[in-house]
């Protein structure tokens, strides 16, 4: 029973970190929930057609099916965040101002958030797929039915919890940073989902490594504790990483800090030109008067 709350705990908390953060970046949006529970619900119906179908796509991908499908969701989720990091840079102070504003009704955001809760259906979708996978194996290596009972709730429960802890915690940063903050913090995920990618790449010998250990921290914190393994789906940790994957943490993290930074320098000189503009009308508008 243990050994199967651990497992299903250690899945249930790598989506259960990914779509804290999202849910929190995506604070006052109306009908958010609509969508966290629509992304969830595709999530756990795509988690076991994938772990149904897995055979499948490892004989058309010749042995190699799970490190790219693996690959394939996480960029997924990395392109989809980008997109809605760089939008925030432009509408971030708008949002801001509207929640001050009226803090239950925020229409600013609507347009992105669709796309950036598919992440959500991503990770329910990465996670469940191999929560069933290995389930079915310890069904097949004799697991018994009370294990699975008591075991999977159990490792549901605490995932979740830990989840909503995170969640709480983030919806206490004051609103004038909120945003700021959280988008940071997708930054900082994307990045690491997509060193993560590029792991799976390299162990399907598509990728190389370029240095298998550029250094080893596991005397700090290993990968599979529960903290390393937190840390790692936020940040990306490896106690031992690869080149390659360092190469796409930095890489990811300078093109959507330079996407950031060119939104905010565009808006920025969008309002000036507004201003001009303003400031050359007001005298027409006295001569008119």
């Amino acid at each position: 029973m243990l050994g199967i709350a651990l497992l299903v705990f250690r899945e249930v908390l790598e989506a259960a970190l990914i779509v804290t953060v999202v849910a929190a970046a995506t604070r006052g949006v109306p009908r958010r929930s609509v969508f966290v529970g629509g992304g969830i619900a595709l999530g756990v119906v795509g988690a076991i057609v994938v772990a149904v179908c897995m055979g499948f796509i490892e004989g058309a991908l010749g042995g190699i099916g799970q490190e790219v499908f693996e690959a394939v969701v996480l960029l997924t989720a990395v392109v989809m965040i980008g997109w809605h990091v760089t939008w925030m840079s432009s509408h971030g102070k708008e949002m801001v101002q509207q929640m001050q504003r009226v803090t239950d009704s925020v229409k600013a955001g609507s347009s992105s958030i669709a796309i950036l809760l598919a992440v959500v259906a991503l990770a329910v979708l990465r996670e469940g797929s191999e929560i069933v996978l290995f389930l079915y194996g310890m069904a097949a290596g004799g697991a018994g039915r009370l294990g699975f009972l008591s075991g999977v709730p159990l490792g549901l429960a605490g995932g979740v919890a830990v989840g909503f802890a995170l969640y709480f915690g983030l919806l206490r940063i004051p609103i004038r940073y909120f945003f700021s903050a959280t988008n940071w913090m997708l930054v900082v995920l994307a990045s690491g989902l997509a060193a993560s990618a590029a792991g799976f790449l390299i162990q399907a010998n598509l990728l190389p490594a370029w240095g298998n250990q550029l250094w080893d921290t596991s005397w700090l914190l290993t990968n599979g504790s529960l903290v390393g393994q937190a840390v790692h789906v936020l940040t990306g940790y490896e106690a031992r990483p690869s080149g390659m994957q360092l190469v796409f943490w930095i890489a990811t993290f300078v093109v959507l800090v330079a996407g950031m930074r060119f939104m905010s320098m565009r808006v920025a000189a969008q309002k000036r030109r507004r201003a001009a503009r303003q400031v050359a009308r007001e005298p027409e508008a006295a001569r008119a008067a």
